[in-house]
């Protein structure tokens, strides 16, 4: 591709000069572009925040991770003391209401495994239990030495496989939407800068005309003298001057506003008196569109944006369809127990303990709920396969456009610049011969009004371009400028990592 550097140099340094304004030290700083996008992607409270909700998917990913990990639990209660009249129920099935007073202790070591794949967990515990009986002044301990076991859900929705499968979408999601966010802050410092220093030249512009308008004045007073101006003339004069003071005063106030919302966007003190550099390093290259749609579509949040919809859609019916049918859980524990007067006496010549229990649950007459919900799910995923399709069909429409708007780009800025360069020169001419008095104070002001609309076509052309420039980046996450990939790391995350 072939680069044109237009005028200026490429600079990535920012220059600070202390200077003493209005008897306080105020530090000039004379700011860039690149120095603005890099103040704004480094230290805004719009960074910070793109920052904080970066690290909430973090650990969303990381607790995510860990459900699917083992997990040793120790319970137990410590103690649990009971005083109370209760049902006590005899050898011979009778029950008798008496008076308990015991403390029971216990305790119970669990590990414990997810199987994603079945849906099921299966663990391996560890209990010991010690009742002491206050009324009888007895002491007993019983326990289950050890234990394993497992509860699998049978015809059941499987939260765990798609939780599997979407939640790294997610995460992937996240940390695409990240970098795109940055970038996004950098299209917008980049509007805030423009909109500053559109101001700036308002206001140099302003400054200028008083000047001029002030110096005419001089000269018509002096014409006035020998005779040589007519009265509606030297009061048109008059009138430029009052009306360029106004403008010059508009021009400040819209430059207080500008320099305020600038500053607080990018995190920069209020009390520092900047300046922007018009940025002219630009460099106008053809971009390939199929390079573009490429990177979009590896780069973009919208890829894994796209597959977790369809794949929830899928979810969702798959959960209608198990939650309408038969449902069963199957739980079988297998392990020893026993009980003993001593704690010792618990682990010796301990007894086998099985268990198996199998749940069933059956809608019978639910009056066409359950079929409904699947009807519902079904027509859903359907509106999800339309939306999926219609959204990358926008989506890729939109890179093709903007790669296209960005390279018609320089013809528009070589135009604009040359349209600038010759109403600059004619202003020039025109206020030589005004005061020279081969013009009137009319093609004056025309000339005047030309300069000024091609002196902001300019910078609206090169607003367009950095705009542009910027925008393109956001929606391929691509630095068509070093031909990379575009990455940020979190600093929050940084010891995490």
């Amino acid at each position: 591709m072939n680069r044109k550097f237009l005028s200026g140099s490429f600079s990535f340094i920012l220059l600070f000069s202390a200077l003493m304004l209005d008897a306080q030290d105020t530090l000039k700083v004379s700011l860039s572009l690149r120095n603005v996008v890099d103040m704004a992607i480094s230290q805004s409270s719009a960074v910070k925040y793109v920052q904080n909700q970066d690290v909430n998917y973090y650990w969303r990913w990381k607790n995510h991770q860990t459900r699917f990990r083992p997990q040793l639990t120790l319970s137990g209660d410590l103690p649990n003391f009971e005083n109370q009249t209760k049902p006590v129920i005899q050898p011979d099935g009778s029950i008798v209401f008496s008076q308990v007073t015991q403390l029971e202790t216990s305790a119970q070591l669990a590990l414990s495994q997810p199987i994603p794949q079945l849906g099921a967990y299966i663990y391996a515990a560890s209990g010991i239990i010690r009742l002491q009986d206050f009324n009888n002044s007895t002491v007993g301990f019983s326990g289950y030495p050890v234990s394993v076991g497992i509860t699998q859900p049978i015809f059941a929705y499987n939260w765990m496989k798609w939780s599997r499968m979407t939640e790294p979408l997610v995460y992937e999601e996240a940390q695409k939407r990240f970098i795109e966010s940055i970038e996004e802050i950098s299209y917008n410092a980049t509007a805030r800068f423009f909109n500053y220093l559109k101001i700036q030249t308002n206001y140099t512009l302003a400054e200028s005309n008083l000047s001029n308008s002030r110096d005419n004045l001089k000269i018509a007073q002096v014409k006035k003298q020998l005779g040589n101006i007519s009265e509606n003339d030297f009061s048109r004069i008059q009138l430029s001057v009052f009306n360029a003071q106004k403008a010059l005063n508009n021009a400040r106030i819209s430059l207080k506003n500008a320099d305020y919302e600038l500053k607080k966007y990018i995190g920069l003190d209020q009390l520092k008196n900047i300046e922007l550099v018009i940025p002219l390093d630009m460099m106008l290259w053809e971009v390939d569109a199929d390079l573009a749609l490429k990177e979009s579509l590896d780069n973009r949040k919208e890829t894994p944006q796209f597959e977790r919809r369809l794949i929830q859609a899928d979810r969702d019916l798959t959960r209608a369809k198990r939650d309408a049918g038969v449902g069963a859980t199957l739980s079988m524990s297998y392990g020893v127990s026993n009980s003993a007067d001593n704690f010792g006496g618990v682990y010796e010549n301990p007894e086998q303990q099985q268990n198996m229990r199998l749940s069933l649950s059956m809608p019978i007459m639910d009056w066409g709920r359950s079929e409904s919900k699947v009807k519902l799910a079904e027509s859903q995923r359907e509106l999800v396969l339309y939306d999926v399709d219609q959204d990358r069909q926008d989506f890729e429409r939109r890179v093709v456009v903007q790669v296209e708007q960005f390279n018609l780009i320089k013809s528009q800025i070589e135009t604009a610049e040359a349209a600038d360069k010759v109403a600059e020169e004619g202003y020039r001419i025109a206020l030589k011969k005004f005061q020279n008095g081969e013009i009137s104070i009319t093609d004056l002001n025309i000339s005047l009004q030309e300069r000024e609309g091609a002196k902001r076509d300019y910078i609206s052309s090169i607003e367009n371009y950095w705009e542009s420039f910027y925008l393109l980046r956001e929606v391929t996450l691509y630095d068509f400028e070093f031909r990379q990939k575009i990455y940020y790391t979190n600093p929050m995350l940084t010891s995490e990592q």
